[in-house]
């Protein structure tokens, strides 16, 4: 039996951080995270008559001592998201010596790189722990991680035992040049081209 659509929509966003500005990159060919979450939260909502309750971040930060640069940009990114009342998420980056080959040179060499732990986790924890208490009908996840299709599944076993409609969406950016084109499977798409994204740029470079 169908579940009856609720006419008034609550929305929660979910926004992995690092999922998001890496899409953007390779998209449009921004090289830092110059989002305005609030903004691109709103343009969702607005667009779908969707009420915004909430919005939560998630992102990994490297230590002052690792990248100077970067963890002072999260700082003062964060500290801002922060006050405009934004739930945020952070983990400190670890790192991993990884090995690749120079294309033009056919050199082999070793660098350190940055590594998330417990994100994805935590942003499934709470798509899945507001579902059971209710808090959403919708929930907007601006990500590209197909292991967030195991949610999803989770959240309909949810929706059928509170005999409750929900609707699962992830979002992302789009372009020709962008290979990925595909959303979390199990969940509705909506994409994002440069002219939305460029409306949604945050005015502030905290580098």
């Amino acid at each position: 039996m169908a579940l009856t659509e609720p006419k008034i929509k609550n929305a929660i966003i979910f926004i992995d951080g690092q999922n998001l500005y890496r899409a953007a990159k390779d998209a449009f060919g921004y090289n830092y995270p110059n989002y305005d979450i609030k903004l691109l939260s709103e343009w969702v909502c607005s667009g779908h008559k969707w009420n915004l309750n909430d919005i939560y971040f998630y992102t990994g930060v490297p230590d002052p001592q690792d990248d100077a640069l970067w963890h002072s940009f999260w700082s003062k990114k964060l500290s801002y998201m922060g006050r405009m009342g934004i739930n945020i998420f952070s983990r400190s980056l670890r790192y991993h010596n990884k090995d690749w080959t120079c294309p033009s040179c056919n050199k082999k060499y070793t660098s350190l790189v940055g590594h998330e732990k417990g994100v994805d986790v935590r942003i499934a924890l709470d798509i899945i722990r507001l579902a059971h208490q209710k808090t959403y009908d919708v929930g907007i996840i601006f990500s590209q991680d197909q292991d967030l299709s195991e949610v999803a599944d989770e959240v309909r076993r949810i929706s059928a035992e509170q005999n409750r409609w929900i609707k699962l969406v992830s979002v992302f950016p789009v372009s020709p040049t962008y290979q990925n084109k595909w959303g979390i499977n199990k969940t509705d798409w909506i994409k994002i081209d440069k002219k939305i994204y460029d409306s949604c740029i945050d005015t502030c470079d905290y580098r």
